[in-house]
Protein backbone atom coordinates (compact mmCIF):
# COMPACT_ATOMS: atom_id res chain seq x y z
CA UNK A 1 0.00 0.00 0.00
CA UNK A 2 1.51 3.70 -0.89
CA UNK A 3 2.03 6.03 1.63
CA UNK A 4 0.01 9.38 1.25
CA UNK A 5 2.73 12.23 0.75
CA UNK A 6 2.61 15.59 1.83
CA UNK A 7 4.24 18.46 0.30
CA UNK A 8 4.73 21.37 2.35
CA UNK A 9 6.19 25.25 -0.32
CA UNK A 10 8.11 26.86 2.72
CA UNK A 11 8.85 29.88 0.66
CA UNK A 12 12.46 31.40 1.89
CA UNK A 13 13.49 28.40 3.56
CA UNK A 14 17.47 27.93 3.80
CA UNK A 15 19.74 26.28 6.19
CA UNK A 16 20.14 29.65 8.00
CA UNK A 17 16.25 29.68 9.05
CA UNK A 18 16.24 25.88 9.72
CA UNK A 19 18.43 26.83 12.92
CA UNK A 20 15.46 28.87 14.38
CA UNK A 21 12.87 26.68 13.30
CA UNK A 22 13.22 23.13 16.05
CA UNK A 23 10.38 21.22 14.81
CA UNK A 24 11.24 21.67 11.01
CA UNK A 25 15.04 20.91 12.14
CA UNK A 26 13.93 17.43 14.26
CA UNK A 27 12.27 16.43 10.96
CA UNK A 28 15.34 17.07 9.18
CA UNK A 29 17.42 15.27 11.86
CA UNK A 30 15.72 12.21 12.11
CA UNK A 31 15.14 11.82 8.08
CA UNK A 32 16.69 13.75 5.36
CA UNK A 33 18.26 17.04 4.61
CA UNK A 34 19.62 18.34 1.22
CA UNK A 35 20.11 21.40 -0.46
CA UNK A 36 17.94 22.47 -3.48
CA UNK A 37 19.09 23.72 -6.66
CA UNK A 38 17.40 26.85 -7.82
CA UNK A 39 16.18 28.11 -11.00
CA UNK A 40 16.77 30.97 -12.84
CA UNK A 41 14.60 33.03 -12.02
CA UNK A 42 14.66 32.20 -8.48
CA UNK A 43 10.54 33.38 -8.03
CA UNK A 44 7.65 30.82 -6.72
CA UNK A 45 5.94 30.52 -9.87
CA UNK A 46 9.15 29.40 -12.04
CA UNK A 47 10.01 27.42 -9.06
CA UNK A 48 6.62 25.63 -9.19
CA UNK A 49 6.60 24.68 -12.14
CA UNK A 50 9.64 22.66 -12.09
CA UNK A 51 9.05 20.85 -9.37
CA UNK A 52 5.57 19.85 -10.58
CA UNK A 53 6.74 19.16 -14.37
CA UNK A 54 10.66 17.95 -13.61
CA UNK A 55 11.18 20.81 -16.68
CA UNK A 56 13.22 24.04 -16.85
CA UNK A 57 11.20 27.33 -18.03
CA UNK A 58 12.41 26.85 -21.47
CA UNK A 59 10.33 23.93 -21.42
CA UNK A 60 7.39 24.69 -19.13
CA UNK A 61 7.37 28.46 -20.32
CA UNK A 62 7.05 29.88 -16.80
CA UNK A 63 10.02 32.35 -16.79
CA UNK A 64 9.22 34.68 -14.27
CA UNK A 65 5.91 35.55 -12.12
CA UNK A 66 4.79 37.62 -15.03
CA UNK A 67 5.95 38.00 -18.58
CA UNK A 68 5.01 40.17 -21.48
CA UNK A 69 1.93 38.71 -23.39
CA UNK A 70 3.15 39.83 -26.89
CA UNK A 71 -0.18 38.74 -28.43
CA UNK A 72 -2.20 40.61 -26.27
CA UNK A 73 0.70 43.71 -26.02
CA UNK A 74 0.22 43.26 -22.15
CA UNK A 75 2.18 42.57 -19.01
CA UNK A 76 0.55 40.35 -16.63
CA UNK A 77 1.77 38.97 -13.47
CA UNK A 78 0.13 36.46 -10.95
CA UNK A 79 -1.90 34.80 -13.80
CA UNK A 80 -3.59 31.11 -12.74
CA UNK A 81 -4.11 29.52 -15.13
CA UNK A 82 -2.67 25.51 -15.32
CA UNK A 83 -2.46 26.03 -19.05
CA UNK A 84 0.18 28.49 -19.31
CA UNK A 85 2.62 25.71 -17.86
CA UNK A 86 3.66 23.48 -20.90
CA UNK A 87 3.93 19.66 -20.27
CA UNK A 88 3.04 16.81 -18.26
CA UNK A 89 2.37 17.43 -14.19
CA UNK A 90 3.57 14.96 -11.77
CA UNK A 91 -0.06 14.12 -11.24
CA UNK A 92 -0.36 13.05 -15.13
CA UNK A 93 2.52 10.38 -14.92
CA UNK A 94 0.61 9.03 -11.40
CA UNK A 95 -2.21 8.74 -13.05
CA UNK A 96 -1.11 6.46 -15.92
CA UNK A 97 -0.26 3.76 -13.74
CA UNK A 98 -3.25 4.54 -10.97
CA UNK A 99 -6.18 6.11 -12.89
CA UNK A 100 -7.16 6.60 -9.00
CA UNK A 101 -4.56 8.66 -7.66
CA UNK A 102 -6.01 11.51 -5.92
CA UNK A 103 -3.84 15.09 -5.44
CA UNK A 104 -5.20 18.05 -3.56
CA UNK A 105 -3.84 21.41 -3.92
CA UNK A 106 -3.57 24.31 -0.82
CA UNK A 107 -2.94 27.38 -2.63
CA UNK A 108 -0.22 26.02 -4.94
CA UNK A 109 -0.15 28.56 -7.68
CA UNK A 110 -1.47 27.76 -11.44
CA UNK A 111 -4.28 26.57 -9.57
CA UNK A 112 -6.92 27.31 -11.86
CA UNK A 113 -8.38 24.78 -14.39
CA UNK A 114 -5.84 21.72 -13.05
CA UNK A 115 -7.08 18.52 -12.92
CA UNK A 116 -6.49 17.75 -9.76
CA UNK A 117 -9.30 16.31 -7.47
CA UNK A 118 -9.26 18.93 -4.45
CA UNK A 119 -8.17 22.95 -5.10
CA UNK A 120 -7.84 26.04 -2.98
CA UNK A 121 -6.53 29.20 -3.73
CA UNK A 122 -7.17 32.68 -3.10
CA UNK A 123 -9.92 34.60 -5.14
CA UNK A 124 -11.13 37.80 -4.15
CA UNK A 125 -14.95 38.65 -4.73
CA UNK A 126 -14.76 41.70 -7.45
CA UNK A 127 -17.71 43.69 -7.16
CA UNK A 128 -19.48 45.85 -9.79
CA UNK A 129 -18.91 48.46 -7.68
CA UNK A 130 -14.86 48.27 -7.28
CA UNK A 131 -14.91 46.68 -3.65
CA UNK A 132 -12.69 43.48 -3.22
CA UNK A 133 -13.50 41.34 -0.45
CA UNK A 134 -11.98 38.36 0.73
CA UNK A 135 -12.80 34.83 -0.39
CA UNK A 136 -11.14 31.68 -1.92
CA UNK A 137 -11.99 29.08 -4.94
CA UNK A 138 -12.03 25.62 -3.92
CA UNK A 139 -13.53 22.33 -5.70
CA UNK A 140 -15.15 20.62 -5.44
CA UNK A 141 -17.53 24.10 -4.73
CA UNK A 142 -18.29 21.91 -1.35
CA UNK A 143 -15.20 22.63 0.32
CA UNK A 144 -15.28 26.20 0.57
CA UNK A 145 -18.62 26.31 3.04
CA UNK A 146 -16.74 23.00 4.52
CA UNK A 147 -13.75 25.26 5.26
CA UNK A 148 -15.36 28.71 5.56
CA UNK A 149 -17.47 27.62 8.12
CA UNK A 150 -14.33 26.19 10.49
CA UNK A 151 -12.09 28.17 9.48
CA UNK A 152 -13.88 31.62 8.75
CA UNK A 153 -13.29 33.52 4.95
CA UNK A 154 -9.87 33.24 3.71
CA UNK A 155 -7.67 35.95 5.47
CA UNK A 156 -6.84 38.17 2.04
CA UNK A 157 -5.26 40.93 3.70
CA UNK A 158 -2.53 39.12 5.59
CA UNK A 159 -1.55 37.28 2.13
CA UNK A 160 -0.09 40.05 0.95
CA UNK A 161 -0.30 43.71 1.44
CA UNK A 162 1.64 45.66 4.79
CA UNK A 163 -0.66 43.71 7.03
CA UNK A 164 0.72 40.91 5.51
CA UNK A 165 1.54 37.92 8.61
CA UNK A 166 1.16 34.47 10.27
CA UNK A 167 -2.80 35.06 9.95
CA UNK A 168 -3.23 33.79 6.22
CA UNK A 169 -0.28 31.13 6.74
CA UNK A 170 -2.16 29.57 9.87
CA UNK A 171 -5.35 29.33 7.74
CA UNK A 172 -3.71 27.87 4.90
CA UNK A 173 -1.86 25.29 7.24
CA UNK A 174 -5.44 24.72 8.94
CA UNK A 175 -7.02 23.78 5.54
CA UNK A 176 -4.05 21.68 4.72
CA UNK A 177 -5.07 19.47 8.04
CA UNK A 178 -8.67 19.39 7.38
CA UNK A 179 -7.89 18.10 3.81
CA UNK A 180 -5.86 15.37 4.72
CA UNK A 181 -7.93 14.05 7.52
CA UNK A 182 -11.41 14.05 5.92
CA UNK A 183 -10.47 13.99 2.15
CA UNK A 184 -6.98 11.30 2.76
CA UNK A 185 -5.24 12.47 -0.76
CA UNK A 186 -2.34 10.43 -2.38
CA UNK A 187 -0.51 13.55 -2.82
CA UNK A 188 -1.50 16.61 -0.74
CA UNK A 189 0.12 20.60 -2.02
CA UNK A 190 0.44 23.20 0.11
CA UNK A 191 2.05 26.84 -0.07
CA UNK A 192 3.00 28.26 3.00
CA UNK A 193 4.35 32.08 2.48
CA UNK A 194 4.99 33.43 5.64
CA UNK A 195 8.75 33.47 5.72
CA UNK A 196 7.99 35.73 2.29
CA UNK A 197 7.39 39.07 4.35
CA UNK A 198 9.73 40.50 7.47
CA UNK A 199 12.65 39.10 5.11
CA UNK A 200 11.59 41.43 2.21
CA UNK A 201 10.73 44.39 4.94
CA UNK A 202 13.99 44.00 6.85
CA UNK A 203 15.96 41.29 5.54
CA UNK A 204 17.24 38.08 6.21
CA UNK A 205 19.84 38.62 8.51
CA UNK A 206 17.55 40.48 10.84
CA UNK A 207 15.71 39.97 14.25
CA UNK A 208 12.37 40.19 12.64
CA UNK A 209 13.47 37.20 10.37
CA UNK A 210 14.38 34.92 12.96
CA UNK A 211 11.21 35.75 14.71
CA UNK A 212 9.48 35.04 11.75
CA UNK A 213 11.01 31.10 11.36
CA UNK A 214 10.10 30.49 14.89
CA UNK A 215 6.49 31.87 14.53
CA UNK A 216 6.01 29.20 11.02
CA UNK A 217 7.78 26.76 12.47
CA UNK A 218 5.32 26.88 15.90
CA UNK A 219 1.96 26.63 12.89
CA UNK A 220 3.67 24.13 10.92
CA UNK A 221 4.25 21.70 14.30
CA UNK A 222 0.36 20.61 14.27
CA UNK A 223 0.97 20.02 10.39
CA UNK A 224 4.08 17.68 10.81
CA UNK A 225 2.40 15.81 14.01
CA UNK A 226 -0.76 14.62 11.86
CA UNK A 227 1.37 13.94 8.84
CA UNK A 228 2.82 11.36 10.91
CA UNK A 229 -0.21 10.03 12.60
CA UNK A 230 -1.56 9.59 8.90
CA UNK A 231 1.89 8.09 8.09
CA UNK A 232 2.34 10.33 5.28
CA UNK A 233 5.93 11.18 3.94
CA UNK A 234 6.32 14.72 4.66
CA UNK A 235 8.80 16.71 2.06
CA UNK A 236 9.63 20.34 2.73
CA UNK A 237 10.72 22.18 -0.18
CA UNK A 238 11.81 26.25 -0.65
CA UNK A 239 11.86 28.12 -4.24
CA UNK A 240 14.53 30.35 -2.83
CA UNK A 241 16.60 31.88 -0.11
CA UNK A 242 15.57 35.93 0.07
CA UNK A 243 19.45 37.62 1.06
CA UNK A 244 19.88 41.34 2.40
CA UNK A 245 19.53 44.51 -0.47
CA UNK A 246 20.16 47.68 0.19
CA UNK A 247 20.29 49.00 -3.72
CA UNK A 248 16.92 49.09 -5.86
CA UNK A 249 17.58 49.70 -9.91
CA UNK A 250 15.32 51.99 -11.93
CA UNK A 251 15.90 49.57 -15.09
CA UNK A 252 12.72 51.54 -16.83
CA UNK A 253 13.68 54.91 -16.05
CA UNK A 254 17.01 54.57 -17.75
CA UNK A 255 15.32 53.26 -20.55
CA UNK A 256 12.88 55.77 -20.61
CA UNK A 257 15.20 58.54 -20.46
CA UNK A 258 16.95 57.01 -23.41
CA UNK A 259 13.92 57.44 -25.53
CA UNK A 260 13.55 53.73 -25.51
CA UNK A 261 10.07 53.28 -23.26
CA UNK A 262 7.08 55.34 -24.16
CA UNK A 263 4.26 55.91 -21.57
CA UNK A 264 0.75 57.42 -22.38
CA UNK A 265 -1.04 60.14 -20.38
CA UNK A 266 -4.32 60.07 -18.90
CA UNK A 267 -6.14 62.13 -16.52
CA UNK A 268 -2.71 63.13 -15.35
CA UNK A 269 -1.31 59.76 -15.03
CA UNK A 270 1.21 57.90 -17.18
CA UNK A 271 1.30 54.52 -17.89
CA UNK A 272 2.95 52.20 -19.51
CA UNK A 273 3.12 51.89 -23.19
CA UNK A 274 4.28 48.46 -24.27
CA UNK A 275 2.36 48.57 -28.16
CA UNK A 276 5.08 51.26 -28.97
CA UNK A 277 7.66 51.03 -26.52
CA UNK A 278 11.71 49.99 -28.74
CA UNK A 279 12.24 48.36 -24.74
CA UNK A 280 10.99 48.28 -21.21
CA UNK A 281 11.53 46.22 -18.72
CA UNK A 282 9.61 43.48 -16.73
CA UNK A 283 10.89 43.74 -13.23
CA UNK A 284 10.45 40.32 -11.06
CA UNK A 285 12.58 40.77 -7.98
CA UNK A 286 16.16 40.70 -9.04
CA UNK A 287 15.46 39.36 -12.31
CA UNK A 288 14.10 41.50 -15.69
CA UNK A 289 12.98 40.70 -18.57
CA UNK A 290 13.83 43.26 -21.06
CA UNK A 291 11.72 43.51 -24.25
CA UNK A 292 13.59 45.24 -27.18
CA UNK A 293 10.88 45.80 -29.98
CA UNK A 294 13.44 45.35 -32.72
CA UNK A 295 16.11 42.24 -33.14
CA UNK A 296 18.83 45.47 -34.61
CA UNK A 297 18.19 47.40 -30.89
CA UNK A 298 19.58 44.57 -29.24
CA UNK A 299 22.90 45.27 -28.76
CA UNK A 300 22.33 48.95 -28.13
CA UNK A 301 20.05 48.28 -25.46
CA UNK A 302 22.53 45.18 -24.25
CA UNK A 303 25.49 48.00 -23.68
CA UNK A 304 22.95 50.27 -21.67
CA UNK A 305 21.71 47.91 -19.23
CA UNK A 306 25.12 46.27 -18.72
CA UNK A 307 26.58 49.87 -17.58
CA UNK A 308 23.88 50.20 -15.19
CA UNK A 309 25.39 50.10 -11.19
CA UNK A 310 23.59 46.99 -9.29
CA UNK A 311 23.09 44.76 -12.84
CA UNK A 312 25.37 41.84 -12.48
CA UNK A 313 24.64 40.27 -16.21
CA UNK A 314 22.49 40.83 -19.06
CA UNK A 315 22.01 37.60 -20.94
CA UNK A 316 21.41 37.42 -24.66
CA UNK A 317 20.15 34.21 -26.21
CA UNK A 318 23.42 32.01 -25.66
CA UNK A 319 22.95 33.15 -22.09
CA UNK A 320 19.23 32.42 -21.76
CA UNK A 321 19.75 28.87 -23.15
CA UNK A 322 22.72 28.17 -20.71
CA UNK A 323 20.23 28.71 -17.81
CA UNK A 324 17.36 27.13 -19.67
CA UNK A 325 15.53 30.39 -20.01
CA UNK A 326 15.64 30.37 -23.21
CA UNK A 327 11.86 30.33 -24.53
CA UNK A 328 9.20 32.63 -26.70
CA UNK A 329 7.74 34.26 -23.47
CA UNK A 330 11.59 35.48 -22.19
CA UNK A 331 12.85 38.98 -23.18
CA UNK A 332 15.05 39.75 -26.03
CA UNK A 333 17.24 40.50 -22.70
CA UNK A 334 17.68 38.95 -19.07
CA UNK A 335 18.70 41.07 -16.42
CA UNK A 336 20.15 39.65 -12.98
CA UNK A 337 20.93 42.04 -10.16
CA UNK A 338 24.07 42.16 -7.72
CA UNK A 339 24.26 40.37 -4.54
CA UNK A 340 22.65 43.47 -2.94
CA UNK A 341 20.26 44.91 -5.66
CA UNK A 342 17.14 44.77 -6.90
CA UNK A 343 14.85 45.90 -9.54
CA UNK A 344 12.00 48.28 -9.64
CA UNK A 345 9.19 48.56 -12.34
CA UNK A 346 9.04 52.42 -12.16
CA UNK A 347 9.07 54.09 -15.22
CA UNK A 348 7.62 57.40 -14.19
CA UNK A 349 10.40 60.25 -13.86
CA UNK A 350 8.20 62.56 -11.59
CA UNK A 351 5.88 60.94 -8.64
CA UNK A 352 3.32 63.74 -9.29
CA UNK A 353 2.70 61.50 -12.44
CA UNK A 354 2.50 58.51 -11.20
CA UNK A 355 -0.78 56.46 -11.66
CA UNK A 356 -3.23 56.25 -9.03
CA UNK A 357 -2.76 52.25 -8.58
CA UNK A 358 1.31 53.01 -7.72
CA UNK A 359 0.51 53.63 -4.10
CA UNK A 360 -2.03 50.44 -3.58
CA UNK A 361 -1.74 47.07 -3.83
CA UNK A 362 -2.59 46.15 -7.22
CA UNK A 363 -0.39 43.09 -8.08
CA UNK A 364 -2.06 42.38 -11.60
CA UNK A 365 -2.27 46.53 -12.35
CA UNK A 366 1.18 47.25 -12.02
CA UNK A 367 3.24 45.79 -15.19
CA UNK A 368 6.47 44.45 -12.52
CA UNK A 369 6.76 43.24 -8.78
CA UNK A 370 6.30 45.57 -6.56
CA UNK A 371 8.27 44.61 -2.70
CA UNK A 372 6.94 48.28 -1.34
CA UNK A 373 3.22 46.93 -1.45
CA UNK A 374 4.61 45.39 2.06
CA UNK A 375 4.69 48.49 3.75
CA UNK A 376 2.63 51.65 4.76
CA UNK A 377 3.93 54.49 3.71
CA UNK A 378 6.49 55.67 6.05
CA UNK A 379 6.35 59.32 4.76
CA UNK A 380 3.03 59.37 5.47
CA UNK A 381 2.48 59.85 9.22
CA UNK A 382 -1.55 59.58 8.59
CA UNK A 383 -1.40 56.48 6.72
CA UNK A 384 -3.07 54.13 9.19
CA UNK A 385 -5.68 56.29 10.11
CA UNK A 386 -6.32 56.67 6.69
CA UNK A 387 -6.09 52.97 5.95
CA UNK A 388 -8.96 52.54 8.91
CA UNK A 389 -11.33 54.88 7.21
CA UNK A 390 -10.98 52.93 3.79
CA UNK A 391 -11.93 50.05 5.61
CA UNK A 392 -14.81 51.73 7.29
CA UNK A 393 -15.84 52.90 4.11
CA UNK A 394 -15.23 49.21 2.75
CA UNK A 395 -17.85 47.63 5.68
CA UNK A 396 -20.22 50.79 4.97
CA UNK A 397 -20.67 48.96 1.58
CA UNK A 398 -18.88 52.63 -0.32
CA UNK A 399 -16.25 52.40 -2.92
CA UNK A 400 -12.52 53.36 -1.64
CA UNK A 401 -9.03 53.33 -3.01
CA UNK A 402 -6.97 52.25 -0.87
CA UNK A 403 -3.55 54.28 -1.58
CA UNK A 404 -0.90 53.75 1.29
CA UNK A 405 1.84 52.12 -0.25
CA UNK A 406 5.33 54.23 -0.63
CA UNK A 407 6.98 55.48 -4.08
CA UNK A 408 9.87 55.06 -2.03
CA UNK A 409 11.95 51.90 -2.67
CA UNK A 410 14.98 51.76 -0.53
CA UNK A 411 12.19 50.33 2.57
CA UNK A 412 13.07 47.16 0.84
CA UNK A 413 15.87 44.99 2.70
CA UNK A 414 15.39 41.62 1.14
CA UNK A 415 14.70 39.83 -2.22
CA UNK A 416 15.40 37.13 -4.46
CA UNK A 417 15.61 35.30 -7.85
CA UNK A 418 19.09 35.62 -8.77
CA UNK A 419 21.00 32.05 -8.25
CA UNK A 420 22.35 31.73 -4.63
CA UNK A 421 26.00 32.73 -3.81
CA UNK A 422 26.14 31.00 -0.55
CA UNK A 423 25.08 27.82 0.53
CA UNK A 424 23.47 29.19 3.48
CA UNK A 425 21.27 31.15 1.52
CA UNK A 426 19.97 28.74 -0.77
CA UNK A 427 16.45 26.61 -0.70
CA UNK A 428 16.33 23.35 1.58
CA UNK A 429 14.74 19.91 0.50
CA UNK A 430 13.76 18.23 3.93
CA UNK A 431 11.79 15.00 3.76
CA UNK A 432 10.96 12.58 6.63
CA UNK A 433 11.35 9.30 5.41
CA UNK A 434 15.21 8.62 6.00
CA UNK A 435 15.01 5.23 3.59
CA UNK A 436 14.25 7.40 0.44
CA UNK A 437 16.56 7.48 -2.07
CA UNK A 438 18.07 10.64 -2.57
CA UNK A 439 22.02 10.98 -3.13
CA UNK A 440 24.10 12.84 -0.97
CA UNK A 441 24.51 16.37 -2.50
CA UNK A 442 21.88 18.93 -3.89
CA UNK A 443 19.03 17.81 -5.71
CA UNK A 444 18.38 19.30 -9.00
CA UNK A 445 15.15 21.20 -8.88
CA UNK A 446 13.99 19.10 -11.74
CA UNK A 447 14.24 16.30 -9.76
CA UNK A 448 11.81 16.85 -7.14
CA UNK A 449 9.15 15.76 -9.70
CA UNK A 450 10.29 12.01 -9.43
CA UNK A 451 10.73 12.52 -5.97
CA UNK A 452 7.27 13.10 -5.31
CA UNK A 453 5.66 9.82 -7.35
CA UNK A 454 8.77 7.80 -5.33
CA UNK A 455 7.91 9.17 -2.18
CA UNK A 456 4.64 7.60 -1.64
CA UNK A 457 6.47 4.15 -3.27
CA UNK A 458 5.20 4.75 -6.30
CA UNK A 459 7.99 3.17 -8.90
CA UNK A 460 6.97 5.28 -12.18
CA UNK A 461 9.02 8.10 -12.60
CA UNK A 462 10.05 8.39 -16.01
CA UNK A 463 7.60 10.02 -18.50
CA UNK A 464 7.48 11.14 -21.97
CA UNK A 465 9.29 14.63 -23.08
CA UNK A 466 7.64 16.48 -25.57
Amino acid sequence: MNNPVVVIDVVGLTPRLLRSMPRLNRLAQQGISRPLGAVLPAVTCSAQATFLTGRVPSEHGIVGNGWYFRDLGEVFLWRQHNQLVQGDKVWDVARRDDPSYKVANICWWFAMGADTDLLVTPRPIYYADGRKAPDCYTRPVELHDRLISRLGDFPLFTYWGPTAGIKSSQWIVDATRIVLEEDRPDLLLTYVPHLDYDLQRYGASSSQAVRAAAELDAVLALLLDDAEAAGAVVLVVSEYGITDVSRPVDVNRVLRREGLLEVYTQDGMEYLDPWVSRAFAVADHQVAHVYVKEPADVPMVAKLLGGIPGVAQVLGEDEKAQYGLDHERAGELVLVADPDAWFTYYYWLDDDRAPDFARAVEIHRKPGYDPAELFFDPGDRFVKPRAASYLLRKKLGLRYAMRVVPLDPSVVRGSHGRLPDHPDDGPLLLCSDPALAIPPGTVAPTAVHDLLLTAGGRPGTSRPRG
